[in-house]
């Protein structure tokens, strides 16, 4: 299936997008074969690395006028949606789901899965900055349902409700849920107390000796939060993580018959996800999403692209992480 995926998704995001400079990357699948993608020169190099500032970036997004289509943005978007759906189900089909099933393997998926954790909150960060209002003195968010859902989104990742009932962010959660399965912290807690003392990312996470797919993901990641326009960031957000983690997990959480007594913390963290992306948080990215790309052909583009690096760097740090698991034949 993999093979089909680069005439799929280059001609149908030739369609949704501008005409634009391309250049040919490609994944490596799970059979060895490599799989070309299209991915834009103007995301690479003007977004993601800020030749052009993300003010004016993000003020042509919110202020649709020149070079809107006659389509709509709810027929862009399922354009979009149908665009990326066999790199979807790759992710969704990937073999990591069906090997992450004895407490030996749970623990090294968690030491490399935590990075991931980790790092989505600074897509969430970029979305609060750009969307509710953090200025003093205070004025209004140029849009309240936008900033509704974010302050949403924040109440729910930083600050929700723990198995005990009390506050607690769910990078917090799953790093006690580490704790509980024996899986080695020290990397990522070292790597955030670095952080904390004013370190550089880039440099911090070039020392540590984490698997390269680990560290090329979360690369992405940073790059798209820190650099991209906002249409990129929320696609990201939205094909990258709230649309396909409630499925992924429910992949991971069906491996275990008694989960809530073998892996409770593990299994909190996981269904709280499906709960929370599956029943609100998707469904309001989705809408934050078609919002902010509106008619603008340029931002469908770079909704495109960024929707596209967004999973591919999934599915290349589930290649990593199944790598590096260890023998199967360990039991729990």
């Amino acid at each position: 299936m993999l093979a089909e995926l680069a005439g799929n998704i280059a001609r149908t995001i030739a369609v949704i997008a501008v005409e634009s400079p391309v250049v040919t990357r490609s994944i490596v699948a799970e059979d060895g074969r490599r799989v070309p993608l299209i991915v834009t020169t103007a995301l690479s190099e003007e977004s993601y690395h800020g030749s052009a500032s993300p003010e004016s970036l993000n003020q042509r997004i919110i202020t649709p006028n020149k070079g809107a289509s006659s389509e709509g943005a709810p027929q862009r978007f399922e354009q979009l949606r149908n665009t990326l759906a066999p790199l979807r189900s790759a992710l969704l089909n990937h073999p990591i789901y069906a090997q992450v099933d004895s407490l030996s393997r749970l623990r090294e998926f968690m030491q490399m899965h935590v990075f991931a954790v980790w790092d989505f909150m600074s897509l969430v960060k970029r979305l609060e900055s750009e969307l509710t209002s953090n200025f003093l003195p205070w004025i209004p968010p140029r849009s309240c349902r936008l900033a509704r859902f974010t302050n949403e989104v924040i109440l729910g990742e930083e600050t929700d409700l723990g198995p005990d009932g009390k506050p607690i962010s769910h990078f917090e959660l799953y790093l006690q849920a580490m704790d509980e399965v024996g899986a080695d912290s020290t990397q990522i807690r070292g790597f955030i107390a670095q952080l904390a003392l004013g370190a550089p990312w880039q440099e911090v996470l070039e020392d540590l000796s984490i698997a390269p797919g680990v560290r090329d993901f979360v690369s992405e990641t940073l790059a798209c939060a820190i650099h991209g326009s906002l249409v990129e960031v929320a696609a990201a957000f939205f094909f990258g993580r709230e649309d396909v983690i409630p499925e992924m997990f429910q992949r991971l959480l069906g491996l275990w018959g008694d989960a809530k007594a073998e892996v409770p913390h593990f299994a909190y963290y996981l269904e709280r996800h499906i709960e929370l992306d599956g029943g609100s948080h998707g469904p309001w990215a989705q809408e934050m999403l078609a919002t902010l790309a509106g008619r603008r052909q340029s931002n469908w583009h770079k909704a495109a692209t960024a929707a596209q690096r967004a999973i591919t760097s999934r599915i290349q740090l589930w290649n990593s992480v199944r790598a590096s698991l260890s023998d199967p034949q360990e039991k729990r």
